[in-house]
């Protein structure tokens, strides 16, 4: 779904623009982004706990119905011992699905004096890293259950996350109760978006599983009472946490920031949730009513005209999960992009995305102004030129192919065919992908060129041979690399010590038939550059399927874009020694 928007013009402006309704189209667009107005005026939006308790009925159960009213008894009336040892310390709790950094927030905070509140895997991690951790039982006196469902559901700790500090009844009911605030919450949540946008699927019953409860619930209360406690669910605002426990003053406006990302982090959560569900029980039916999470890519200079505001942003929907095009792109070169840049490169690499053989479009103000298919791309762009030069002159020139120097050499040189001397000027040249040599020479043709490459979403076939690349894998020992197309393997590599010699093994018994086929990895890459994930790329493999996971995701995400290659996330690891 695509949906601008800028600032409205003034009322002395003549300047008007027409809504249009959007729509979803029964074909996902290929860009997934909408640039939103910021501005304080009206705004033109166009594109748009319970207990089991038996009585006895033998005499030899008597200890264990002893032992269930004790525990009654303890969590109806806590034990002071629990208060007495919070009283006076700073809580925080802690409970991430992410453990990014968990150790320096941890350390840190235990540097501060605080003592650290933990559940589950998040504690022994903690642990691990000599930080010291009170576990979530100790103060509710109540074990995990129901599978990990009910943890810190309870009023031991809400009720230390939503007391207000300043409401004297509020403090007094916690001290009668024996219960200890918190000061900092940090929660992240299951990876509910990750696992059901896998592209090995995910069963109904698993998706349900993945819905987090009282992660959300924590994180809500604390953003809510942010007047007293600092929620933080994203592991980049630790060092700034840390440092503003340091400091002596209060800025609410500090704690107000988190508590709003606090709420946005679990509404796009909720989007998630609630589009998945409608798609397992509405099908292809319009939804009754649609939340669409949008993430900040970067602010533009202004809108479709100068004295508007305006900004880019990604659609996070799980429809746009790999659907490639501008809103992906990396730019190599050139100028920051303008709202307007992002419309017609838009425009252009839809259009030229339509097409299966060798073609170049060209655009201007979104609509194409020349457009041709040949076997020999060159030819195929001069022959765009020539069906209107005039207007392509300042265009956007689009490419389904990769932009080699031959092709990038005739862009630069090629002449205006209206006086055969003027050399055609462009704003935006988008394609798949560049020759090392094609980029250098676009670069010189000049400073304000933007040379976009656009990552294609996958075709049908594409995510086919993914999934049967994947499911082969899933039972090849590790380290693991197979190559598949057309529902055969073409090559697979075994047991070695590191990823980039089963990836030679593989390759080598694939041969030729590499060019456009999947490779699926049991486990993710440790390195792209020079190494395996960049390997594969030289080869002309179509995609690649792997869990994701290592610290430099972004350096593989980054080599298939340069190369022109689908990387899939599957987020599930298939180790099998």
């Amino acid at each position: 779904m695509l949906a601008f928007g800028a600032a409205a013009a003034s009322p002395a402006s003549t300047a008007t623009a027409s809504p249009v309704a959007a729509s979803l189209a029964s074909q996902p667009p290929c860009l997934p982004h909408a640039c939103i107005p910021c501005t304080t005026s009206s705004a033109l939006h166009h594109r748009t706990v319970s207990l089991y308790n038996q009585l006895p009925v033998r005499t030899s159960y008597n200890l264990k119905a002893f032992r269930v009213r004790a525990m009654a008894e303890t969590l109806s009336t806590p034990k002071l011992d629990s208060k007495s040892k919070v009283s006076g310390k700073r809580q925080a709790l802690i409970s991430l699905s992410d453990k990014t950094d968990l150790a320096l927030l941890g350390n840190g905070l235990q540097e501060l004096g605080f003592t650290i509140v933990s559940t589950g895997g998040t504690a022994s991690s903690l642990e691990s890293s000599g930080v010291t951790v009170t576990k979530v039982e100790e103060l509710t006196s109540f074990p995990e259950m129901l599978d990990g469902r009910v943890k810190t559901l309870h009023p031991n700790i809400h009720g230390g996350i939503l007391a207000r500090r300043d409401q004297e009844h509020h403090m007094e009911a916690l001290d009668s109760h024996g219960i200890g605030t918190f000061d900092v919450v940090v929660v992240n949540l299951y990876p509910f978006y990750d696992k059901v946008s896998s592209s090995s699927g995910i069963s109904f019953e698993d998706g349900i599983e993945n819905i987090d409860i009282g992660g959300p619930a924590m994180i809500r209360a604390a953003a809510k009472n942010h007047k007293d406690v600092l929620v933080v669910v994203d592991s980049k605002d630790y060092p700034a946490l840390l440092d503003y426990l340091k400091g002596a003053s209060d800025d609410q406006q500090f704690r107000r920031r988190l508590a709003w990302k606090a709420f946005q982090h679990v509404a796009s959560y909720d989007s998630a949730v609630s589009e998945w569900l409608w798609k397992q029980t509405g099908g292809d039916e319009f939804p009754p009513g649609l939340t669409v999470p949008l993430s900040l890519k970067s602010s533009l200079r202004y809108g479709e005209n100068p004295h508007q505001k305006a900004a880019f942003y990604v659609d996070k929907s799980l429809a746009e999960v790999n659907a490639g095009g501008i809103a992906t792109a990396v730019q190599h070169h050139g100028k920051e992009m303008s709202y307007n840049n992002y419309l017609d490169a838009d425009a252009a690499w839809n259009c030229v995305c339509e097409f299966s053989k060798p073609t170049c479009v060209i655009v201007k103000h979104t609509n194409p102004c020349g457009v041709a298919s040949r076997d020999d791309i060159v030819e195929a762009y001069r022959l765009a030129v020539n069906a209107d030069p005039v207007s392509a002159f300042g265009g956007i020139v689009a490419f389904n192919v990769e932009v080699d120097e031959a092709l990038a050499k005739d862009i630069r040189e090629f002449r205006s065919p209206t006086d055969g001397e003027t050399r055609m000027f462009y704003e935006i040249v988008v394609a798949p992908k560049y020759s090392k040599k094609g980029l250098e020479v676009l670069r010189g043709k000049s400073k304000t060129l933007r040379i976009l490459e656009a990552k294609k979403a996958p075709e049908e076939n594409e995510l086919h041979d993914a999934q049967f690349a994947w499911l082969c894998v899933k039972h090849v020992k590790s380290n693991a690399i197979v190559i598949a197309k057309n529902n055969c393997m073409l090559g697979m590599g075994s047991g070695q010590p590191n990823r980039l010699e089963s990836l030679k093994i593989a390759m080598r018994k694939a041969g030729e038939e590499v060019k456009g086929a999947a490779l699926a990895s049991d486990a993710f890459f440790p390195f792209a550059w020079n190494d395996a994930v960049e390997e594969a790329c030289k080869s002309g493999v179509g995609v690649i399927a792997e869990p994701g996971g290592s610290i430099r995701d972004a350096d593989a995400i980054d080599c298939c874009n340069k190369y022109g290659v689908s990387l899939l996330f599957t987020n599930v690891r298939h180790f099998r020694h």
